[in-house]
């Protein structure tokens, strides 16, 4: 199992600003490649503290690059729906030639209501939306003059600059969150997929489902998964307990909130269910997201129990990415629970030797 670093603002100017918060990432950043971190991760979000610092992950991860100088640098996700793929193709290319190839790149529907309404988008075009999105871009990139004659977007004899330094380009991720066709269709289509066991989605069942529509599509191995958790390490438990509750507790809210108008009377084609998933959500708090394991939270000893314990009730997955930063946890809080983590539980899991002293 490889670990890497998500960061997700959950957090508005009333309690952090954007320039603390990355800066605060920015310096977590520093620390990655001396503690064996393999990724890091942001995503895209507009308008509300959920994730509304971040409308553009690729500015962040360009930022990043510079700060570890092996970490892969994964979108988790660019939203097709609200970016035109000339757009999106262009900026891959830029990122993956400042980063000497390290670019992964991370797609997603988008899931908000409240964004949807504000870039004048009707919820029920995201499917459509985004499959159109996603094969626009990745002809931009794996082609030169491109024409492509889709219901949004249109263009002709375009080559995307710059040229992506991976070839034929950097791989693709889908991000899933809880229905099956999403997690078959990533199989189906060769790409990794990167999901979140908060949702209370079965992940044993999506993964198995993934691993399955990979095969019969007949791509080698076995696909790659991604899942996302919150993390928060001390030597005491009990401490890292104390610290962790109330920020996760906030998380979990500001993601409600943000969602809230799937159980306040919006439905869609595109989204069946979500209102039971947001209403889902909204029951979640700090022991119940722990008690799952879609958290690690404790010593060393009881977060290698946590993961082993999750691993063994969901399946095996090849990449975990964590919060450290959650909400309003201070750098010095998170610089010290992701060094003991990497130290003490990663070589666990991974077979690396301890981050030196």
């Amino acid at each position: 199992m490889e670990f890497g670093i998500q960061f997700f603002p959950d957090i508005g100017p009333k309690v952090k600003s954007a320039q603390a918060y990355w800066d605060d990432a920015l310096r977590l950043c520093d620390h990655f490649d001396a503690l064996g971190y393999s990724h890091v991760r942001t995503v895209e979000h507009y308008f509300e503290p959920y994730g509304g610092y971040t409308p553009n992950p690729h500015i962040f991860l360009v930022a990043a690059a510079q700060r570890t100088k092996k970490a892969r640098l994964v979108t988790g996700a660019v939203l097709p729906v609200f970016n035109h793929p000339l757009k999106i193709a262009g900026e891959i290319g830029m990122v993956d030639a400042i980063s000497n190839g390290r670019l992964e790149c991370g797609f997603a529907r988008a899931f908000l209501p409240h964004e949807f309404t504000r870039f004048g988008i009707p919820v029920d075009e995201s499917v459509a939306r985004f499959d159109e999105g996603m094969e626009a871009v990745r002809r931009l990139l794996e082609e030169e003059n491109v024409t492509f004659d889709g219901k949004f977007h249109k263009f002709q004899n375009v080559t995307s600059l710059p040229r992506p330094t991976q070839k034929p380009r950097p791989p693709f991720w889908v991000a899933a969150i809880g229905t099956p066709a999403s997690f078959e269709k990533a199989g189906r289509a060769g790409h990794s997929v990167m999901a979140i066991p908060m949702a209370g989605g079965k992940m044993k069942e999506l993964v198995g489902l993934y691993r399955d529509s990979w095969r019969k599509a007949g791509h080698k191995g076995n696909g790659r998964v991604m899942l996302a958790f919150h993390m928060f390490c001390h030597e005491d438990g009990n401490k890292a307990r104390e610290i962790a509750r109330e920020p996760l507790n906030r998380y979990l809210k500001s993601l409600v909130d943000a969602a809230s108008d799937w159980t306040s009377g919006t439905t869609s084609k595109d989204y069946p269910g979500y209102d039971k998933i947001i209403a889902g959500l909204a029951k979640e708090n700090f022991d119940t997201q722990t008690a799952k394991g879609a958290a690690w939270v404790g010593s060393p000893d009881q977060i290698k129990k946590q993961i082993s314990d999750f691993v063994e009730q969901n399946g095996d997955f090849e990449i975990a990415s964590i919060q450290v930063n959650f909400n309003n946890i201070p750098y010095d809080d998170a610089l010290r629970s992701m060094t003991l983590f990497a130290k003490e539980v990663m070589p666990h899991f991974t077979g690396m030797k301890k981050a030196a002293e």
